[in-house]
């Protein structure tokens, strides 16, 4: 039965309402907080400081991205951060290692780790879950061992000026790190064939094998990237702390799935993407800080993440079904 006009035009203001739902809550929390904290809430001060201070969780956020846009979970994610976060620390504070050397090693790190999750998942056919929750727990013990499960600081004052110092409109260089990953990582995935592809495969590994994709190729390569964003997302943490703590960056992991799944909801509902991601890890960063602005104790911050996590899976999979 073909659609008439009223039904045409509700069906394009429901998608439109879907697409930009996010950014029309984020619109009314930043108005609610404002409301209930004036003259403190959206000050230039709070907003810079979040926007800066959320650069680490953005990159993380945007790695878990690649892995499940190809229907794969990346529970390693963290702990290669703070592992990579230790291991710039050990060569550049304890070793004397250049911080350019010491910050390549660590984006080798990502890489490998990235290699070694595709081997157990693609090769020897193990899931996802259990192998990154695997290696992510051997990164962990690795990190304790090399710290002396210590927290090592005075990492080199040149990664934490361009990381948290220097500043482009009073927000950190930082921000803008996170922001051209974003950017970067729609233009791929939105743009090229490496993306098309990406997403094909995550849709449906068997047709896209049979169109003559190659479907381990693709899954291998999301992997070994969402590593390298993993490692980047640990130069940042050096730059921003300036020290290495083996177990702090750990907490990353559950509001980077929060984002990664809310972020799916939005701008191109149905499927994980970057600007949804971006928007959703702000849309948490600040109702945080307005609650915290309102006095309410730390607890409630795992509250929020666990809450936002369970919400925004079961949207995700609402809006997966309606289409």
């Amino acid at each position: 039965m073909p659609m008439t006009p009223n039904t045409h035009s509700f069906a394009k203001l429901s998608g439109q309402v879907e697409k930009y739902g996010l950014i029309g809550a984020f619109i009314i929390l930043l108005l609610v907080f404002n409301a209930a904290a004036p003259g403190r809430f959206l000050t230039w001060s709070n907003v810079s400081a979040v926007l800066g201070s959320q650069a680490v969780l953005v990159v993380l956020t945007l790695s878990l991205v690649i892995t499940l846009a190809t229907d794969m979970y990346d529970l390693s994610a963290a702990s290669v951060l703070v592992f990579c976060n230790m291991l710039i620390a050990v060569l550049n504070v304890n070793l004397g290692v250049p911080i350019g050397w010491a910050l390549l090693a660590a984006l080798g790190v990502g890489v490998v780790v990235g290699w070694v999750n595709s081997f157990f998942i693609i090769k020897i056919g193990l899931n996802s879950l259990i192998v990154t929750l695997g290696i992510g727990t051997i990164l962990n013990g690795i990190t304790l061992w090399i710290s002396d499960s210590q927290t090592i600081s005075g990492v080199s004052d040149q990664l934490v000026h361009f990381v948290a110092v220097y500043r482009l409109f009073d927000i950190p260089f930082e921000f803008y790190y996170g922001l051209l990953t974003c950017i970067v990582l729609w233009y791929v995935m939105d743009f090229t064939a490496i993306g098309r592809r990406l997403l094909f495969v995550g849709r449906s590994p068997q047709v896209a094998r049979l169109t003559g994709i190659k479907v381990e190729k693709v899954q291998r390569n999301a992997l070994i990237s969402a590593g390298v964003l993993n490692a980047f997302a640990g130069i940042l943490y050096s730059g921003t702390t300036g020290a290495a703590d083996p177990g702090s960056g750990l907490t990353y992991l559950l509001p980077g799935m929060a984002a990664a799944f809310f972020g799916s909801t939005s701008i191109v509902p149905g499927r994980f993407n970057p600007w949804g991601s971006i928007i959703a890890v702000y849309f948490l960063a600040f109702g945080i800080s307005g609650v915290t602005i309102q006095g309410v104790q730390t607890y409630v911050q795992n509250l929020f993440y666990g809450g936002a996590l369970v919400i925004a899976v079961t949207l995700s999979q609402l809006v997966k079904r309606s289409r």
